[in-house]
């Protein structure tokens, strides 16, 4: 009896695992149709997806990552 069960609560798993593969596929479709209008009005989509990963981060990573930037910058006289 405990198999059936097992096996009932694996298929269940994996049924919500493939919905919500579904509905990430929706959503990454969304996301880049997005991109594509704000590219369509001028904006540049590759700049906008660096200004979302910043904001992602937590403020002290952010100025960590932006300050390791600028040194390397400074290093390679790219400032």
């Amino acid at each position: 009896m405990s198999d059936v069960i097992a096996a009932d609560r694996l298929r269940l798993f994996i049924e919500r695992i493939e919905r919500l593969e579904e509905e990430k596929h929706g959503l990454a479709d969304d996301i880049k149709q997005v991109y594509g209008e704000a590219k369509s009005t001028g904006f540049d989509a590759k700049t906008i997806r660096a200004i979302v990963r910043l904001r992602r981060m937590e403020k002290h990573h952010r100025e960590e990552a932006e300050a390791l930037l600028e040194t390397y910058k400074a290093a390679l006289g790219l400032s």
